[in-house]
């Protein structure tokens, strides 16, 4: 458990926002579930057909008939936040860059006294985040269950398999849960002796092998032996440049913003106007030859390497003017100008 400003949680999903993406946006299933009494609701039950510019939609959300659900005591689960909602998108992207693992958030909305889901355990870790009201939690350890009251504040973090449940206390709850999906150690060792694995001639086994399994012992035996060699020479520091690299690249595009962005370098982009580097954005300075490899999350950029000390400034910066770099002043701008376009750096507003 942790304590935090009780204002937090509000401050990247609270009840008002709930209710404007349920009430007033076009939000679809299976961005929206329900669960009632431990069991998950047919979308048919709370979404309704459209149509958009002549063309049809489908898995509306009907916020009648989900505001009706939600009278009845049945659980409102907001899948996948990350991908629409932009404080919540702000606080995964930050922690993937402090935990290295990818992350994903779901909210539950719950009504007094309710309670969405039985006793249960999730196949990854989380950090759960009360937001507004009050849940009080039934967490199972080593010496039984035990009960855990979580309010505006309050973090409570659970390692993959604890068994758990929560229910809503006199007024509606508002929790958001962020689950980390571990890449592991196995996962790692897959990928790389998978590749050295396809390096293995696909040739068929020796004929006769059935009646002279010498034959085929003989030939896996000098198969196991190229291969536990190739495994020796993994070169340990290249891989983990690589799985830094991949993770780095392959994150979602982070660009809110982008259209006001471009906006403020049209009408004006002087040495001293303050930039600062997007939440949870990526940016890391590689070295490759006579270049540069600049990882922003999405995408890699090659830049010149005579550009790196001020590249360092940037990555090192959470807000910074173009004067700050260390280049000529016509360069300083080019370079912000490219930033800005390429979303590392905002505008401040």
């Amino acid at each position: 458990m942790h304590r935090t400003d009780p204002a937090y949680g509000a401050s990247v999903l609270s009840l008002a926002d709930v209710d404007h993406l349920l009430t007033e946006t076009a939000i679809r299933a299976p961005a929206v579930r329900v669960a009632r009494n431990g069991s998950v609701l047919p979308e048919s039950a709370f979404t309704r057909g459209g149509s958009l510019a002549g063309k049809p939609l489908t898995g509306l959300v009907d916020p009648v008939r989900l505001m009706r659900l939600l009278d009845e005591g049945a659980t409102i689960v907001l899948q996948g936040l990350q991908r629409y909602w932009t404080p919540v998108a702000d606080l995964v992207a930050e922690l993937e860059l402090e935990l290295g693992h990818p992350c994903q958030a779901n909210a539950y909305l719950t009504p007094p006294g309710a309670q969405g889901f039985a006793v249960h355990s999730d196949s990854h870790d989380v950090f759960v985040l009360q937001t507004h009201g009050t849940k009080l939690w039934e967490i199972h350890g080593e010496g039984g269950p035990g009960d855990l009251l979580l309010e505006p504040g309050v973090v409570a973090y659970l390692p993959t398999g604890t068994p758990h449940a929560a229910r809503a206390q006199e007024a509606v709850s508002l929790h958001l849960t962020i689950g980390i999906n571990q890449l592991t150690w196995r996962s790692l060792l897959t990928r790389e002796v998978g590749r050295l694995l396809a390096e293995v001639p696909d040739a068929h086994l020796p004929a006769g092998y059935l009646n002279d399994p010498v034959r085929l012992s003989e030939g896996l035996a000098g198969h196991v032996a190229a291969l536990a060699d190739a495994v020796r020479r993994l070169d340990a520091p290249a891989v983990a440049d690589d799985q830094v690299e991949r993770f780095l690249v392959q994150r979602p595009s982070r660009l809110a913003g982008a259209l006001l962005d471009r906006e403020a370098l049209a009408r004006d982009l002087a040495s001293d106007t303050v930039l600062r580097r997007r939440a949870g954005h990526p940016c890391r300075v590689v070295d490759d030859g006579d270049t540069l490899r600049l990882l922003l999350g999405d995408r890699v950029l090659r830049v010149p390497s005579r550009i790196r000390e001020a590249l360092e400034v940037v990555a090192g910066r959470t807000e910074l003017t173009p004067a700050d770099l260390p280049l000529d002043p016509a360069s300083a701008l080019v370079l912000s100008r490219r930033l800005v376009r390429e979303g590392l750096l905002e505008v401040a507003r």
